[in-house]
């Protein structure tokens, strides 16, 4: 089910920012998003959601967001596990998705830094970067991605 980002949302709200180690075998670098963040995405899909629209297990989607090929965030009142709608395509990852967010991670974004900046306009693209992937734009972002290290 695909969760929208509404008025009912507080943009009061400053919730704690967490990582989660791997090395205690849950998720590496999910963090729960404040609101602005939240605000920025319009679409949301639980981790349940993605496996059936991949055709895969959820503990397969759980290890694409270990692996750093999906990037999820814990959100709503029970804390689930979400990655934007955006990065999945029919039954697949958005195309490029994947060496976007390992550029990003080597420049030192954090994970609700990189769900910023894939989904703030940028009027060279024109659109957001999460846009530009999903029309098979992805060597643009990635060469935006790659200036940010400069």
């Amino acid at each position: 089910m695909i969760q929208t980002t509404g008025p009912s949302t507080p943009s009061h709200l400053d919730l704690p920012d967490f990582r989660l180690s791997v090395g205690d075998g849950r998720l590496g670098s999910v963090t729960e998003i404040d609101a602005k963040i939240d605000a920025l995405v319009p679409a949301w899909l639980t981790l349940p959601d993605i496996a059936e629209m991949l055709g895969v297990e959820v503990t397969r989607v759980r290890q694409l967001v270990k692996e750093g090929q999906l990037i999820a965030v814990r959100r709503g009142e029970n804390r689930a596990l979400h990655v934007p709608a955006a990065f999945i395509d029919g039954d697949k990852v958005v195309k490029g998705l994947s060496g976007t967010l390992t550029l990003l991670r080597d420049d030192g974004f954090t994970v609700e830094e990189m769900i910023e900046w894939l989904f703030t306009p940028d009027p060279t693209l024109p659109g957001t970067p999460a846009q530009a992937l999903s029309e098979n734009r992805g060597t643009e972002v990635k060469r935006r991605a790659q200036a940010l290290a400069v």
